[in-house]
């Protein structure tokens, strides 16, 4: 290997140099944006790092510390490495390389990453696959996504467009209204304890804090029968993804083909544009289970199955990459 990459640890001062480079990356949203990263730093030690070939940057990761290990930062729903556009596979080699060998160095032995699925990636990003596999990294979580692929053909089922028609029938209105609070207190959270015994991952004052750091890509949607609430959604829009990242309805939505109507309209008229609209995981425990009944709902609008996977790889695999090429 002829050229080594030089690695450091992302600092305050990197602000501006970070998100300049996320903005163009190939495989970034703005999920990565320093501003969506710190809106809960409180609850992580950041140890993102940023890789450069003598004075430029090449890549960044975002991670942050916990318990020996460094982890794709694990306040984000993807992440691993992030390449700029127009990286060669050597290149990335080298990368990688430089990634493992700064935490062997620093005493960290296991790097967990979570990597970001090819939906989101504005480039082609398989070279970081062949790089875990050459360091025996291991496959340590699946989770399953349905996702449509808006660029081919995907039809909605029949009783899926019985709901849509039910809630034409009931006048159902949609509003993209920034009602993120009556969402949050009147439905999501209450549904969420209900069933899981959970709460949303951001809180209302959170998503509020970031919906106005970034009003085009957190959007919410409610949906109103005879002005009151009884459906929303928080979707979450990237250049090639509209994600859904929270989904809720009240008791009446079978009545009403509340969410089947709402669905109806985000995929075919809102985010149309999207390559990908992304309902999300419908995984749990783990990812060794899946919500039948989630799946069924998600498959019936046409969505098919991607996967968001989690490899574990020990940093002194970095000398394997020595006679690779």
């Amino acid at each position: 290997m002829n050229k080594l990459y030089k690695t450091r640890r992302y600092i305050p001062e990197d602000y501006a140099v970070w998100n300049d480079f996320v903005t163009n990356a190939k495989n970034a949203t703005f999920l990565f944006h320093r501003d969506f990263m710190e809106y809960h730093s409180d609850r992580f030690v950041d140890y993102s790092l940023m890789v450069f070939d003598d004075s430029k940057l090449c890549a960044v990761v975002p991670a942050n510390y916990h318990e020996g290990k460094v982890y794709s930062h694990l306040g984000l729903t993807y992440g691993g490495i992030t390449f700029m556009k127009g990286l060669k596979f050597s290149e990335s080699l080298r990368v990688y390389r430089s990634v493992l060998q700064f935490l062997t160095v620093n005493s960290i032995i296991c790097f967990v990453l979570k990597i970001t699925p090819k939906m989101y990636c504005k480039e082609a990003t398989d070279e970081l696959d062949y790089l875990l596999f050459l360091t025996d990294a291991s496959l340590i979580r699946s989770d399953l996504s349905i996702a449509i692929d808006q660029s081919g053909i995907s039809k909605i089922q029949s009783n899926r467009m019985e709901g849509v028609k039910k809630g034409r029938r009931s006048k159902l209105i949609i509003r993209e209204d920034g009602g993120f609070k009556s969402f949050w207190h009147q439905l999501l959270i209450p549904n969420l304890e209900a069933r899981y015994h959970s709460s949303p991952t951001h809180s209302c004052e959170e998503i509020i804090k970031l919906s106005f750091l970034f009003p085009e890509q957190i959007r919410q949607f409610n949906v109103y029968y005879k002005e009151k609430l009884v459906a929303g959604a928080t979707v979450f829009a990237t250049e090639t993804v509209a994600h859904v990242q929270y989904i809720s309805a009240n008791s009446q939505k079978q009545q009403l083909g509340s969410l089947d109507y709402l669905f109806h309209f985000l995929i075919k008229d809102v985010f149309a544009d999207k390559q990908y609209f992304d309902f999300g995981t419908s995984s749990e425990n783990s990812g060794r289970a899946v919500n039948k009944g989630l799946l069924y709902w998600k498959e019936c609008f046409g969505g098919k199955g991607h996967v968001h996977n989690s490899y574990e790889v020990r940093t002194e695999k970095y000398i394997m990459l020595d006679h690779v090429l």
